[in-house]
């Protein structure tokens, strides 16, 4: 991973579901090179799924990049079992009519 190795790379997307960043900046990436021990990543369906869950269980409607790390622990990319977590969701910057098809 170029996080790991201490290299910024621009990506043309980063998920072809909502969410588009083409890079960390300048002033973001040093700040996470210092304070970010990993990275992980949740596949589009995966996310697709954790928007449709709040949409649909909560009733809120959870912008892609807001609920990322709700997705990466309902599915389990983090070892939590036993374990009281917490996780921030965040914004409703979201194209409703695409969202339409998801919820």
């Amino acid at each position: 991973m170029n996080f790991m190795r201490g290299a910024l790379i621009a990506l043309i997307v980063i998920t072809s579901a909502f969410a588009q960043t083409p890079c960390v900046g300048n002033l973001t990436f040093p700040i996470m090179q210092r304070l970010v021990r990993d990275i992980l990543t949740v596949s589009d369906d995966q996310l697709r799924t954790q928007m449709r869950f709040f949409a649909q269980r909560m009733k809120i409607v959870v912008e892609p990049t807001g609920c990322l790390a709700a997705a990466a622990v309902m599915n389990q990319l983090v070892p939590l079992r036993g374990r009281r977590v917490g996780v921030i969701i965040s914004g409703g910057n979201v194209d409703l009519a695409q969202f339409a098809g998801t919820a």
